[in-house]
């Protein structure tokens, strides 16, 4: 199936669009195979204790529960559903379609333009996907920083209550132009902030646009790198650890 853009979410490279044959069209998730406690340091952030059970993450898809670092007077780590879900909701699925903003026009999007605001975010990673067109075949490819070192995504959070007072934390992934290296594979990429651009991104004294969108920019080529893995992964059912594994490509489509 097929997920379409709405009025107010743009086509983007995470969206989670499949073939009929289940290869996506693009890419559809990410990793977090660092140990969260790493995770809480790299980032400056206070960990619950609940954390500590999570697992290692192989293959993070879209509407899943994902690790989160907001700071509302302190940095802290939370759990929250891949994809927006706006407060005026009138239901979870709109939340299908909102997994990433476009940085060019969150500021016009009204989905979007509150939090930008007052509810941003940083996404944990230390890899993502994107699909590459190889002939007839759509070979998802993994990147990382040379460095290896996770980083983080920027992102939105909101908070959206249902009818029964039921409370669901949900995010989106800001989107922009690729980079040299990656537009070989996708013309679009996660906005990977730099470590200078963390603290801005977080500190919610900032709110004036002219501010916080120059924040996010294309992460520079020379610092990535990607590689062919499994077409395991696009299955958001299979996550374990061959899936980062690197493979030779084949010439042959099977």
């Amino acid at each position: 199936m097929r997920i379409w853009a709405a009025s107010d979410l743009d086509r983007c490279p995470l969206e989670i669009l499949r073939w009929s044959d289940n290869t996506p069209h693009m890419c559809g998730g990410y990793t977090l195979t660092t140990d969260l406690k790493q995770v809480a340091k790299r980032f400056g952030a206070e960990a619950p204790d609940e954390i500590s059970s999570i697992l290692p993450r192989y293959n993070i898809a879209p509407t899943q529960n994902v690790i989160v670092v907001s700071d509302d007077g302190k940095r802290t780590i939370k759990q929250m559903r891949w994809g927006l879900i706006p407060s005026w909701a009138k239901d979870t699925t709109i939340g299908n379609r909102m997994i990433n903003a476009r940085a060019e026009t969150l500021a016009e999007k009204p989905a979007f333009r509150n939090a930008l605001k007052n509810r941003r975010c940083i996404i944990p990673a230390d890899g993502f996907y994107e699909w590459q067109k190889l002939g007839k075949m759509k070979q998802p490819m993994r990147i990382v920083l040379k460095s290896g070192q996770p980083f983080g995504f920027a992102g939105l959070w909101e908070r959206w209550q249902s009818p029964e007072g039921e409370e669901v934390l949900s995010c989106t992934i800001i989107t922009t132009e690729a980079n040299e290296l990656l537009k070989a594979v996708h013309d679009r990429m996660p906005v990977i902030l730099t470590r200078d651009a963390e603290a801005a991104w977080l500190n919610l004294n900032i709110q004036e646009t002219e501010n916080l969108l120059p924040l996010l920019k294309k992460f520079p080529s020379d610092e990535m790198e990607f590689y062919p893995v499994s077409r395991e992964v696009n299955s958001p059912q299979i996550d374990k650890p061959s899936d980062i594994e690197r493979i030779n490509i084949l010439t042959s489509d099977q």
